[in-house]
């Protein structure tokens, strides 16, 4: 039989002495500050941003110098803090933005990265805790979504709190699990700890048998009133009573300190995220305007720089890049009504907005300003047109498409004739949206245009307006050389076209293209050029037309006999 020790007891308690560290800690407290960045940059921007781009590469930059030292890095979480080898590298006092609780909460305890995590693994863990954060309580939570990848250079152990009764463990407490190893052994103790009253509490139960005590109905008034009072916006209040002494005291100098207050006023709402409140302040501004009696014109101009401010571009900008940034927009009729009040003057950066914002909520209410702004403002948008920034003229030549105004087609032909590539081909279709007269003219100079989508553009917009004017030209390219180089979409549009233009009087040179004088002849002509003579049969449309088609309905090249069936349809129907 064995016999025992006896039990001895210790004279003190000791502190444990800390390991050594194989790189200073400032490393790991710097990769982690990198980590919280990259995680947030991971919801606001897309891939293609420079801002994402950047935080990625300064995350991945932050391993290489702890790599130096050590080919793994174990960080132990608790509700609030990350740990390493025994101290803290990373506090969050705050649950909202922290990732230790994000990883707590779940039941993950421990994380485990390896030496080359940060090459491709880095972005699946950012996508994961990105989904995390925007769950809702039926989705899967952080343990599913790990587990369903194949990690191998991120190892992470748990402990399970989701079996009923169980409560989520101290942070001190520590448990094992690692799914990367077959056998799992899953520590499930926990104890509830018991939060004493607070002294001094009132407790509706504790009233339930007093000789006075409120009847049901009651406290529902009550509750309803207290939230209704809670619900109260005090700021609109403030604004109200700002704008009563504007109307109601006539002295100046009363008037100037009220007018001075509500420009502070102005920047607290933007500085706050209120705008559907400067929406309201603006508005309700100048309707006073149009109702101030014996207002001097110190007291109006002042009033009357309330939306400039706003308006300011570097003051619009900074208000832009602000909503870009935020994680959660206002809603649209907010960001509507506070457009509203902006200048004419503003929509050379409302465009500029348009391509630069991330948000999608944010470009919607952009584009909707955008198009207000321009219909009202035609002078402003085509002055744009010639804009020396290439993104806000190719907007301004879009909203010129939309509203289809004639007053853009000078603008337009301009810059149709000398402008980059991109704005030519927006122009061109701009033009050919219009369609009036003057854009069909215009666009007879773009039928030269060394862009091949311009010239397409061009020569579609004009056969399908029979504007007869371009038929020689047209004509030149259909009878000459230059068609058997362009290809197959610009062939089938110039004859086309021909075709729409001509009309009988194109039969016999169409003619001689598909049937050809000879046997030898007719194998002489490319099958593309005979295959759209056939088209453009088929867009004349006449008995002459259709009969010229039926002569070559057994021509032994299968593009030219689909081509002619289509056309024999598009004619007959």
């Amino acid at each position: 039989m064995s016999v025992s020790s006896p039990t001895s007891f210790p004279a003190a308690t000791e502190t444990p002495e800390l390991p050594e560290l194989p790189v200073p800690q400032q490393l790991v407290e710097e990769m982690l500050r990198h980590l919280a960045r990259a995680v947030k940059t991971h919801q606001l921007y897309l891939p293609n941003n420079p801002i994402y781009q950047r935080a990625i590469e300064n995350l991945r930059g932050a391993f290489a110098p702890i790599w130096g030292g050590t080919a793994e890095l174990v960080l132990h979480i608790s509700e609030a803090e990350f740990r390493w080898l025994g101290r803290t590298v990373q506090h969050e006092t705050s649950r909202a933005e922290s990732l230790p609780w994000l990883f707590f909460k779940d039941g993950v305890r421990e994380l485990i990265f390896r030496q080359g995590v940060e090459n491709d693994e880095l972005l699946v863990l950012l996508d994961i805790l990105q989904r995390v954060r925007k769950a809702s309580p039926d989705e899967d939570d952080l343990l599913t979504l790990l587990w369903e990848q194949e990690f191998a250079y991120l190892r992470y152990r748990f402990i399970d709190i989701a079996i009923d009764g169980v409560v989520p463990p101290a942070p001190s407490e520590t448990a094992s699990a690692d799914r990367n190893i077959p056998l799992v052994e899953v520590q499930q103790e926990a104890e509830e700890e018991q939060t004493p009253e607070r002294q001094g509490i009132v407790r509706m139960e504790d009233l339930d048998a007093a000789l006075y005590f409120l009847d049901e109905h009651e406290i529902d008034y009550l509750r309803a009133e207290v939230q209704k009072e809670q619900g109260t916006d005090l700021r609109r209040n403030v604004l109200a009573i700002l704008l009563d002494v504007l109307e109601v005291q006539t002295a100046p100098a009363v008037r100037m300190e009220a007018a001075a207050i509500l420009e502070q006023f102005m920047l607290h709402l933007l500085s706050t995220g209120d705008y559907g409140g400067v929406a309201y302040l603006l508005g309700e501004v100048e309707a006073l305007q149009r109702t101030l009696a014996e207002a001097t014109d110190e007291v109006r101009a002042r009033l009357a720089r309330l939306p400039e401010n706003l308006s300011d571009a570097g003051v619009l900008s900074q208000l832009l890049q602000s909503l870009d940034d935020s994680e959660k927009i206002p809603p649209q009729e907010e960001l509507d009504a506070l457009f509203q009040q902006l200048r004419p003057s503003t929509l050379g950066t409302v465009l500029g907005w348009l391509r630069q914002a991330q948000s999608r909520e944010l470009r919607t209410a952009l584009e909707r300003t955008a198009a207000r702004m321009a219909s009202m403002n035609t002078a402003e948008m085509l002055k744009l047109i010639a804009s020396e920034d290439p993104h806000i003229a190719l907007e301004a030549i879009r909203r010129a498409a939309d509203l289809r105004s004639p007053a853009a087609v000078a603008n337009l032909a301009k810059v149709v004739g000398s402008g980059p590539v991109e704005l030519r081909q927006a122009a061109a279709q701009a033009l050919s949206e219009i369609a009036s007269p003057g854009a069909a003219r215009a666009l007879e100079g773009a039928l030269d245009d060394p862009d091949r989508d311009v010239r397409v553009t061009a020569v579609r917009a004009l056969g399908a307006r029979g504007h007869r004017a371009a038929l020689p030209k047209v004509e030149a390219v259909v009878t000459g050389k230059a068609v058997r180089e362009a290809d197959l979409t610009e062939k089938m549009a110039y004859f086309e076209a021909f075709g729409q233009l001509a009309g009988d009087a194109g039969i016999e040179q169409l003619d001689a293209l598909l049937n050809g004088r000879s046997m030898l002849l007719r194998r002489r002509i490319d099958p593309e050029i005979r295959a759209c003579a056939a088209l453009a049969l088929g867009r004349i449309g006449s008995a002459r037309a259709l009969e010229t088609l039926r002569r070559a309905a057994e021509d032994k090249d299968v593009r030219v006999r689909s081509a002619i069936n289509r056309a024999l349809r598009g004619g007959a129907a």
